[in-house]
């Protein structure tokens, strides 16, 4: 996928790219496979806000990815490779022998026609979701299930993909993009290559009304904000935010502050962190 610049009409304009599209085959989605997905601007079930900074929008329907590829032992077509605007990677829509449709993310070289296939007889071919126990060590690969049959959690952005390191105890050994080394059942899925849409990192967003049609509202700093709004505010012209380390504006550490439980069951999963520790 390549990028497209603009003329600097505009300052918002100068910087700016966007996708040229040219890997997408269809633009409306299959309307079997949409659900409502209605916002919440970050507020719980209390109407209190959780997230800062979230609200507005274009409005979207979700397209149901199917996470788990349990239809095993039978062929399925790529029909299309489609935008989804709930995720960064693209999805494909396949089509079984029996007729089922169903959504996947596009993994990097996927096309339409290219037939997929899931279980443990598929061919170490890009597509094809199978057992980690029958994929040889040393494979790239995606859409990581954490527990088996629940569905592939890990490894599902754009352009990311992980490596199976090793087999040995029940687990294989899996790095993820993060650096981070960790064991994961054999008998969990993993789909084969690495997720599409690579040049999305590389997209500059150019100007704060794109950003708004995402569903992003302002973000302040608190350094221009008043003593009594943010622990960073107050003092005389521009100042530095006057303590050790950044803080939230409810006074916790920030930027850089592991919040991770130190005791957290799945700890002893981690071979190696992300940091290299």
């Amino acid at each position: 996928m390549a990028m497209r610049k603009f003329n600097p009409t505009s300052p918002a304009r100068r910087f700016m790219t966007v996708s040229t599209f040219e890997e997408l085959s269809k633009v409306a989605p299959e309307k079997s496979l949409l659900e409502p997905l209605k916002k919440h601007s970050g507020r719980n079930s209390y109407g209190r806000i959780t997230v800062r900074h979230r609200g507005g929008g274009n409005r979207t329907k979700y397209r149901v990815v199917d996470f788990k590829r349990l239809k095993d032992g039978m062929n399925a077509t790529v029909m299309s490779i489609e935008y989804d605007p709930n995720r960064t990677a693209n999805i494909a829509l396949i089509q079984y022998e029996d007729g089922v449709k169903s959504y996947i993310i596009a993994p990097y070289e996927l096309k339409v026609g290219d037939v997929v296939r899931s279980g443990a007889d598929a061919d170490i071919k890009i597509g094809n979701a199978l057992p980690i126990k029958n994929i040889p060590v040393g494979t790239i690969i995606h859409n990581i299930e954490l527990f088996p049959g629940r569905g592939a959690q890990m490894v599902r952005s754009a352009g990311n993909s992980a490596q199976l390191m090793a087999k040995e105890n029940g687990f294989a050994q899996v790095r993820l993009p993060s650096g981070e080394v960790r064991m994961v059942r054999l008998e969990c899925r993993a789909t084969i290559g690495q997720v599409g849409n690579i040049d999305h990192e590389n997209m500059k967003i150019g100007k704060a009304g794109r950003k708004r049609h995402m569903g992003w509202r302002p973000t302040v700093r608190g350094v221009v904000m008043n003593p009594c709004d943010h622990p960073h505010g107050g003092g005389e012209g521009k100042s530095p935010i006057g303590m050790p380390g950044p803080v939230t504006p409810w006074g916790k550490p920030t930027l850089g502050y592991k919040t991770r439980k130190k005791n957290k069951h799945s700890n002893k999963y981690i071979v190696k962190k992300r940091n290299g520790r």
